[in-house]
């Protein structure tokens, strides 16, 4: 992927593009803060977007392929079940009276 130009790059070519159109013979009319070179009636030209040459893809499938192929061989496909403890809960026993006598912990299924 191609980098895009650097802030100081961009000021070094917009100086040598400006020497460039003065040593031609041009010149430079100075404009006075808050007034547009553009006419108040007219709608000034859109924003060049996406000027650059459309670049083609590289396409990457046989790559995607082999690292897949690779991946596969590394871990194994099936996964490994943790063995489940068994669920506690506590149970109040009760005498004859049903008057609580203590607590038990029982194990669920």
């Amino acid at each position: 992927m191609k980098k895009p130009p650097s802030k100081q790059d961009l000021r070094r070519r917009l100086s040598q593009q400006t020497a460039a159109f003065l040593s031609s013979g041009g010149s430079i009319q100075e404009l006075a803060r808050g007034e547009s070179a553009y006419e108040r009636n007219e709608i000034p030209p859109p924003a060049p977007l996406f000027t650059d040459a459309r670049v083609s893809r590289t396409p990457l499938n046989d790559v995607v392929a082999a690292l897949d192929a690779r991946r596969a061989t590394k871990r194994p496909q099936t996964k490994t079940l943790r063995p489940s403890r068994p669920r506690q809960r506590k149970q109040v026993v009760y005498d004859d009276f049903g008057e609580p006598l203590r607590v038990v912990w029982v194990e669920e299924p």
